[in-house]
């Protein structure tokens, strides 16, 4: 059946946090972009690693063979989210920014003076900085801009500047502060036909849609678990010919292959079993809300969840966008047209005309309702639209658990202020 308002019901009972209250008032949680509320059965396989495989790795004992059970379960699941060819691509650390900077030095290992990164203006700056770090060793760091009036890219500029000298194009699936998606498959088409890699931060698009590393024709792809109702965790996924042969930093006993070699210290092995919870939860609610019924398959489940969170999702999108364009003194950033909703994420910014964006979260808040403001790392983005002074923009963001009363809820609170 669709993701229906009983079935919504089902899935958020699910969720331990979404049954909380505040002074009476039952929350809601619109604060998903900076960290997404955690299904039970992650809660339950992190409890469970802990009572019953908590060891370090590759001893010869029962609990340290439960915990390399634990690492490699952990991979696959995230092979099959993104499509990666083997589990051996999946690395795992402690946050996506952490990974990049880990990459990017290694990167930098095998650059040559005057080579080029492109970044753009569009990106959470962890897939910035760790690019323009690389100055130092005397890469050029090609800066892309963005079109104000809908926060999308340009593309021409983009193309223009890929060329002979370009090592590699850093670019988000979606902005984390105005919800756009990049065409990252034509942006990695440019960068292949320069012999360019491209690398992609996932991170804000992954809650929301599904994953092909292999359509993408990607190179890198990075995200957060934490942002896709499991625990505090990052993901890289490297083609396994690059993750094999860039020179990474390590200590001299760890293993030289991939992906061992980019995972510095003992990993967060709770993490990673909460990690494939979390996955494993997407498959379920592809099997019980796909249309038509799957083939049982977990990739093919996986997809059959998305299709459906992403139906939820826009309808809910939709009706936010269009009540805060009737509210008087709102302003929205970013695409807003009905018939271009599948080129952005549920993740809605704006600005109320004489009310601080601090001011507005913090008034939401007072009534149980939970929202960002603020630059959310997207400090070019926010520079950009001019907003750095005033504090930036307030950040709503819908997942599937949330719910067109709770939208409604949001709206009545921002139009009494406004």
């Amino acid at each position: 059946m669709p993701l229906t308002e009983n079935g919504l019901n089902t899935l958020r009972a699910e969720f331990p946090a979404l049954g909380q209250t505040l002074d009476g008032r039952p929350i809601a949680f619109f604060d998903g972009p900076g960290g997404t509320q955690v299904h039970a059965s992650v809660v339950d396989a992190i409890a469970r690693y802990y009572a019953e495989a908590n060891s370090n790795a590759h001893g010869v004992f029962e609990f340290s063979r439960r915990t390399d059970a634990t690492v490699a379960a952990a991979r696959a699941a995230m092979a099959s989210l993104v499509n990666a060819p083997s589990a051996d691509e999946i690395v795992f650390g402690p946050s996506m920014t952490a990974l990049t900077f880990n990459v990017s030095r290694a990167i930098g290992r095998t650059l040559e003076p005057g080579d080029e990164i492109v970044v753009t203006a569009l990106d959470h700056d962890a897939n910035v900085a760790p690019w323009i770090a690389l100055e130092e060793q005397g890469a050029v760091i090609r800066r892309i801009d963005f079109d104000p009036a809908d926060c999308t890219l340009d593309l021409d500029a983009m193309q223009a500047a890929i060329g002979p000298r370009t090592k590699l194009v850093a670019v988000g699936a979606a902005s984390n502060a105005v919800g756009t998606v990049n065409d990252a498959v034509q942006i990695g088409g440019w960068a292949h036909d320069a012999g360019a890699w491209i690398y992609v931060d996932a991170v804000q698009y992954a809650p929301h849609g599904a994953i092909d590393v292999r359509a993408i024709d990607a190179d890198f792809l990075v995200f957060s678990t934490y942002k896709l109702f499991g625990p505090h965790l990052g993901v890289l996924w490297g083609r396994r010919e690059l993750l094999a042969t860039l020179p990474a930093y390590k200590v001299i006993p760890a293993d030289d292959a991939p992906p061992d070699k980019f995972e510095t210290g003992t990993p967060n092995f709770e993490g990673m079993a909460g990690a494939a919870a979390a996955v494993e939860y997407l498959a379920t609610v592809g099997r019980r809300f796909g249309e038509p019924p799957g083939t049982g398959a977990f990739r093919d489940e996986i997809l059959r969840a998305f299709t459906a969170i992403e139906t939820h999702e826009r309808a809910l999108t939709s009706h936010l966008i269009a009540g805060l364009q009737a509210i008087r003194g709102v302003r929205i950033y970013g695409i807003t047209d009905p018939g271009r909703l599948r080129e952005r994420v549920p993740v809605v910014s704006f600005t109320v005309d004489g009310v601080a964006p601090r001011e507005v979260a913090r008034r939401l808040g007072e009534r149980a309702i939970f929202v960002w403001d603020g630059e959310f790392y997207a400090v070019h983005a926010i520079d950009r639209l001019g907003l750095t002074e005033d504090g930036g923009l307030v950040r709503i963001g819908i997942n599937h658990y949330n719910t067109r009363g709770e939208v409604d809820r949001c709206l009545n609170a921002i139009a009494e202020m406004a």
